[in-house]
């Protein structure tokens, strides 16, 4: 097997130590390092904002770079996708999947796995901020939920602390746990390769044209080419390919192999920060504090730079008609970017103690898409999420700012929070809420669906994976995903290349 990435190793501690993803993120020059550097097209509903659009250009994709946070999403999820013909993809079909990969710091159970390749493990208790404790107990109050729910178990309506993919000080990600976690004899790494085309003849994937070090050269398949690459690479190297919507290929000169909606059903998770003081949080956002934990991690270990950033969260339902939880809700016990991290350089972070709240949309109704600015393979894709163009979408997050300051009211919290930082508690007109969700908010970095699955002859990829019209070629990420699971969507991912696996 071989296996190419256009970026480069990620076995530095700049990635395999979780707490150093704050450097890479807002240090341009690291970032330029593992990330593509993409940005959206002016988001029309949005103020026109160009958003950025990171994406891991580095061994393990965006698991290297990611927040590290362990979701599968909701059952109903997964059995929606089987209801619409992706048979063989209900949720109690995925789950032993997930569970193969999965070693729970809990053991075994009816939802979780132990003994696999990813280590899923909590915050210590004694470590997560008080103010973080009191966030969930008083969205438990006011849901009348638990606080201390398992958001990968019997019940995703639940307030609790997220799991992640860490273990003592070191970043789980796919390559970690998968490429480097044992002997592999039979598979090859070659990093450095842009990938320009997948090379098919007479309708079947041969292989893969490359550029490393200046030179181009052709890797042929044994077997298949499986594309790995993402809700932006896979769409963007089918239609490099020649398998896409027609007219468009043919605007770029590019022959057609398949006339396919490659690039459409484009959608992604928003959130929108809102930042409160509170003296109980356990972290500040300055060097120094920077500085201290990451010291400390280095050279004693089993610290808070060791873990994700993320410690309380929820899932929440809006309307009590709601089947599922419809919100899920993000915190951090540190201050957040202000209003957004659009432009150049570094934004504004509050450096006191703070809990950011991030209300997130998890099922968009919004669809945009993505498609070629050229034939160029080193040009980057035209990506338009089309953020906020159903009102329903708006609405909802404007509907999450209310319902966070009601849940900030509660006798749990409330006293643990001076008052809110931003975006401000002057804004409660609808006028002015909508205002600032077009100002901050902000992708969750989730977006799926640009080569669909189904069991119907208008999606990109049958339920094998196979793409239609194609021999010897699949798709294996998150781009498959007809509809965007309920949670982050690392934990699906895997489990779309554990499924891949199984079906090849």
């Amino acid at each position: 097997m071989l296996l190419v990435e256009a970026g480069g190793s990620d076995t530095s501690a700049m990635y395999r130590k979780p707490g150093m993803i704050a450097f890479v993120h807002q240090v341009d020059q690291l970032k330029a390092k593992c990330d593509w550097g993409f940005k959206t097209v002016p988001q029309r509903h949005m103020n026109n904002r160009k958003i950025p659009y990171t994406r891991g250009k580095v061994l393990g994709g965006c698991s290297a770079v990611n927040g590290m946070l362990y979701l599968r999403g909701n059952k109903a999820n997964y059995d929606s996708w089987a209801a619409a013909g992706c048979e063989g993809w209900s949720y109690e079909e995925v789950l032993p999947f997930f569970k193969k990969h999965e070693d729970h710091q809990d053991g075994a159970s009816k939802y979780h796995g132990a003994g696999g390749e990813l280590r899923v493990t909590r915050h210590p208790d004694d470590e997560i901020s008080p103010v973080s404790k009191a966030f969930a107990q008083a969205v438990a109050n006011h849901f009348g939920i638990s606080a201390n729910g398992d958001f990968n178990g019997e019940d995703q309506f639940t307030a609790g602390f997220y799991q992640m993919t860490a273990d003592g000080g070191v970043r789980h990600s796919t390559s970690e746990r998968f490429l480097r976690n044992g002997e592999r004899p039979n598979l090859t790494v070659e990093t450095g390769c842009l990938v320009e085309r997948v090379i098919i003849e007479n309708g079947r994937a041969k292989g893969v044209r490359v550029r490393q070090n200046g030179e181009t050269k052709d890797f042929y398949a044994a077997a298949e080419v499986i594309l790995s690459a993402g809700a932006v690479g896979s769409p963007h190297l089918l239609m490099l390919s020649g398998v896409g919507p027609a007219d468009h290929l043919r605007s770029h000169g590019i022959d057609v192999v398949v006339d396919s909606a490659v690039g459409q059903n484009l959608h992604d998770h928003l959130f929108v920060p809102m930042t409160f003081r509170s003296k109980y949080s356990n972290h500040k956002g300055t060097p120094f504090h920077f500085l201290g934990g990451m010291l400390k991690e280095f050279l004693v270990g089993n610290s808070w730079f060791g873990r994700t950033v993320f410690e309380a969260g929820a899932f929440i339902k809006t309307d009590p008609s709601e089947p599922i939880p419809n919100m899920q809700l993000h915190s951090l016990p540190w201050g957040y970017p202000d209003p957004n991290q659009d432009g150049p350089g570094r934004a504004k972070v509050d450096t006191g103690r703070c809990l950011t709240v991030m209300p997130t949309l998890i099922y968009p109704k919004s669809r945009g898409t993505l498609t070629l600015a050229s034939a160029d393979p080193t040009a980057a894709p035209v990506i338009d999420p089309n953020f906020l163009a159903e009102k329903e979408d708006l609405e909802l997050l404007m509907n999450g700012f209310r319902i966070v300051r009601e849940i900030m009211k509660d006798p749990a919290v409330r006293d643990m929070i001076e008052f809110e930082i931003q975006p401000g508690a002057q804004h409660v007109s609808d006028e002015d809420l909508a205002a600032q969700v077009k100002l901050r908010a902000m992708t969750v970095y989730h977006p799926v669906g640009t080569c669909r699955m189904g069991g119907d002859d208008e999606s990109v990829v049958d339920p094998q994976l196979r793409v239609r019209g194609v021999e010897g070629l699949r798709v294996a990420d998150a781009s498959i995903m007809p509809t965007v699971t309920g949670g982050n969507t690392n934990a699906p991912s895997i489990m779309i290349g554990e499924r891949a696996a199984a079906l090849i």
